[in-house]
């Protein structure tokens, strides 16, 4: 075993490309209580690029590690196992710094998974438990519902489609270009459409006059108000992203006269607030419809560790057809 570790870090906020480095320390001694797993996959989120380039809703003290998620193997425990064993597969602790060859956390911190596809569990911790949380947390839906979305194309847009597939409910996915149209279909999406000014007028249309109870959005800017104009009154209206930079837009009238409620989902705080045992139940219900191919997410590229700049501005040029992963121990 070497006496040294290597990870990704950061001492200033700006363009990924540029500003990542990939530095070698010295291996962390375990504590009372600790493990340390082998990092296997960990994937290049847009918020990690967003944190990175400053932008986020919080800024880390520098120097940082990069990346928030990924899955790993346990190789030493001291102490307290906490239920855990050498040799087992797990999440990465969210937010540790996961753009590393190792990750050293109380044992607790680890949330042990079964045998795998190590790729799709990598992502396991942040885009599917959204999607699933925006799809429970605030509106209750039945078979037969439908919601609308924006950046459906993304990550967290692809497994909210999935997820509603598995519950019978019906999704309008918006995207930003025609090209990103076939794949959601082939997805399950039930409609999309390529965003614009009569989006209102083509939702109707393409959903028979359905009632639509809940909208989720990642885009903010004007789509903001187009998506709130396609609810039924009464509505609700989730914001977790601003994929446009722009302030979120709406007219004061959709909730005057309309009744939309406006709501903000930022899955960090659902973490601060969940019990150990909501947590867990979430992610044992992710990791059955991983299992059970009801939720996937295609894999574009895998780069080494060492060539994170490049792999960085592989993510931020789009057109990609899938996720970007990192493979810290070797592809």
């Amino acid at each position: 075993m070497s006496n040294t570790v290597k990870q990704v870090v950061y001492s200033e906020f700006g363009d990924p490309s540029q500003v990542l480095r990939v530095e070698e320390v010295a291996r962390a001694d375990l504590g009372e209580g600790q493990a340390r797993a082998d990092v296997l996959r960990a994937p290049i989120n847009p918020s990690d690029v967003i944190q990175v380039a400053g932008n986020y809703g919080v800024r880390p003290p520098l120097p940082a590690i990069a990346g928030n998620e990924g899955i790993g193997r346990i190789t030493e425990i001291s102490g307290d196992a906490r239920g855990l064993q050498v040799g087992q597969l797990v999440l990465l602790p969210a937010g540790a710094g996961t753009w590393r060859s190792e990750v050293v956390a109380s044992a607790g911190a680890f949330v042990p998974m079964p045998e795998g596809d190590v790729d799709q569990l990598s992502m396991m911790m942040v885009n599917p438990a959204t999607a699933q949380l925006l799809l429970t947390d605030f509106v209750e839906l039945a078979e037969g519902d439908w919601i609308i979305q924006s950046a459906a194309n993304s990550a967290v847009g692809t497994y909210i489609v999935q997820l509603a597939k598995t519950i019978g409910v019906k999704t309008v996915s918006i995207v930003r270009r025609e090209s990103a149209v076939q794949g959601l279909l082939d997805q399950g999406a039930d409609v999309v459409l390529v965003d614009g000014p009569d989006l209102v007028k083509r939702v109707i249309q393409a959903t028979n006059k359905s009632k639509i109870k809940l909208a989720l959005d990642a885009v903010a800017g004007e789509t903001f108000g187009r998506l709130a104009d396609c609810l039924e009154v009464g509505g609700t209206l989730v914001n977790y992203g601003a994929m446009s930079n722009e302030s979120a837009s709406m007219q004061a009238g959709a909730m005057i006269f309309r009744d939309i409620r406006v709501r903000g989902f930022w899955l960090v705080n659902w973490f601060e607030r969940a019990s150990k045992e909501e947590r867990m139940a979430v992610y044992a219900a992710l990791t059955k419809a991983v299992a059970t191919g009801a939720l996937h997410a295609p894999i574009d590229r895998v780069f080494a560790l060492e060539d994170v700049s490049e792999a960085a501005r592989y993510t931020m040029a789009g057109e990609r057809t899938g996720k970007v992963l990192l493979a810290p121990n070797g592809i």
